[in-house]
């Protein structure tokens, strides 16, 4: 095992791609369908191979600076790794190529979720590739904020320490410089797994209970942990367990609003609890917000159709609209089978555009979600605050700790600036899609859901469901490294510009 945590980073996450392909493996010997065992097993063996032949050849060649490489891993992990998860996939579906392939393993690796086939298209087994790779990306996303980004202050980190983002500290250095990448990563993902799987397990479990198939509960179970929104029904609200089911994954999307819940150590985690934790707080202020103002529309404004208004379509409305705006918030994109019913009831032709905006707000740092983070709002919110009350008692001093003060003055700073990063990063974006021949709307919903990694935004934030289906080459693969923009942060590859990064 000593010898294996060794090795680069990007062989184990190699072995460990083809060691997961033997679950779809399995699904199709149960099914007894040979063929599309055969084209899991195969590769499979080839990824196998593979990373022993790589790990035999770098076992003993050691990186000048572990920082840089492990960057430039992550990033390899995000755009050359799922060449070798599409594989599988083109041999089990036909008529896919390399390209679409790759597109859709990208896609569930970052927790995007979007998809390029419809679901009618693809065999059971194939759906739970999709749903096992967002599963695998999600913890590996978890492993990596703790292992390699959480030392170099990237990730929403910064925000914590008030250092400078891709500089790590003394201690930090010391770290990188004692303990090789695979041996911290595989610590993570040691400590997290067991939480990890076992939510999942359990959701997995009562969806069962509920009423869904086996395959289609473990899928949303999977997607619920993993916030990737990857569903093997044409859509998520036509799940058996209905609203039961929903209740369910309600509770796991806990784990997408904080980092408090995986027994990790980080850089400014303090003592408080669940409660007290300002990202689950200005969440809940949010998806609360949200559900009482679409709810109360229903009295202030006037339908041509009026909606019954009973006590049961009030209920409904308000279930829709709250699971639907935290879903969205986490970056999942499950939509609540109440949610036409929501629709109907708040009036607005494209409530749509509010989940767009929970979307790019996101869940909390150092989780699955993406978006710009909620730890980062609210490090603006308490500047403005405090700036505000000096308006008003100029010689008033700020208090509440200095881990409060470090949030209020370089956390707002550093927030900022990956704001208007975030910001430019959308322009630019939707100036290359426009160049695709992608209209203004079109080019905007896709951006947002590609940066925020909430894939099945699409079908949702505009009056007509923009299908990902329809892009051509060259808008794919920009929306492919939005993706990894989105995931991995500007921050971090800003980062890897730095001239320090590649000195001797």
């Amino acid at each position: 095992m000593r010898r294996l945590a060794s090795l680069p980073l990007f062989v184990l996450l190699i072995g460990l791609a083809a060691l997961a392909m033997l679950a779809p493996v399995i699904h199709a010997l149960a099914g007894r369908d040979w063929n599309l065992a055969r084209a899991f097993a195969q590769p499979a063996a080839l990824g196998l191979v593979l990373a022993a032949v790589l790990g035999i050849a770098t076992a003993s060649n050691r990186s000048r600076n572990p920082a840089r490489t492990q960057l430039v891993t992550l990033l390899a992990a995000y755009t050359l790794l799922p060449l070798l998860l599409a594989v599988p996939f083109v041999e089990a579906v036909p008529g896919a190529s390399l390209q679409a392939a790759w597109w859709e393993m990208l896609s569930a690796f970052t927790t995007t979720g979007a998809t390029l086939f419809a679901a009618a298209d693809l065999p059971e087994t194939v759906h739970l590739w999709r749903a096992t790779v967002g599963w695998l990306g999600g913890l590996f996303a978890l492993s990596t904020a703790a292992a390699i980004l959480a030392p170099m202050h990237l990730g929403g980190f910064e925000l914590l320490t008030g250092a400078p983002a891709g500089r790590g500290a003394v201690g930090a250095t010391r770290v990188f410089r004692t303990a090789e990448s695979g041996a911290r990563l595989g610590q993570a993902v040691l400590t997290i797994l067991p939480l990890y799987g076992g939510a999942t397990a359990l959701l997995w479990l009562g969806l069962v209970l509920l009423g869904d198939p086996a395959t289609v509960a473990l899928c949303h179970a999977m997607s619920a942990l993993a916030t990737s929104g990857i569903t093997p029904l044409p859509d998520f609200a036509a799940a058996p367990s209905g609203i039961s089911g929903e209740a369910l994954i309600l509770l796991v999307f806990l784990f997408a609003l904080s980092r408090r819940l995986y027994p990790l150590d980080r850089p400014g985690l303090m003592p408080q609890g669940i409660s007290t934790d300002p990202e689950v707080r200005l969440a809940a202020i949010i998806v609360t917000g949200v559900t009482v103002l679409l709810v109360l529309r229903h009295w202030v404004a006037s339908f041509d159709d009026p909606v019954p208004e009973t006590v049961l379509s009030l209920a409904r409305a308000i279930w829709g609209t709250g699971f639907t705006a935290l879903s969205f918030l986490t970056t999942t994109g499950f939509a609540s089978s109440a949610w036409a019913e929501s629709q109907a009831w708040s009036g607005l032709t494209a409530p749509g555009l509010v989940l767009a905006g929970l979307a790019m707000i996101g869940g909390g740092v150092a989780t699955t979600a993406g978006g710009v983070k909620l730890l980062r709002v609210y490090a603006l919110y308490r500047h403005g605050a405090r700036e505000v009350e000096r308006l008003i008692h100029p010689s008033s001093v700020g208090g509440a700790g200095p881990a409060e003060r470090r949030l209020r003055r370089q956390g707002a700073r550093l927030a900022w600036i990956f704001f208007m990063i975030f910001a430019l990063t959308i322009c630019l974006t939707m100036l290359a899609l426009s160049f695709a021949g992608l209209g203004f709307e079109a080019a905007t919903v896709l951006t947002v859901s590609a940066l925020s990694n909430t894939g099945p935004l699409a079908g949702f934030a505009s009056g007509a469901p923009v299908a990902w289906s329809g892009l051509g080459g060259f808008a794919q693969a920009v929306l492919a490294a939005a993706m990894v923009l989105g995931r991995l942060e500007t921050l971090a590859i800003i980062a890897l510009l730095n001239p320090d990064f590649w000195r001797n």
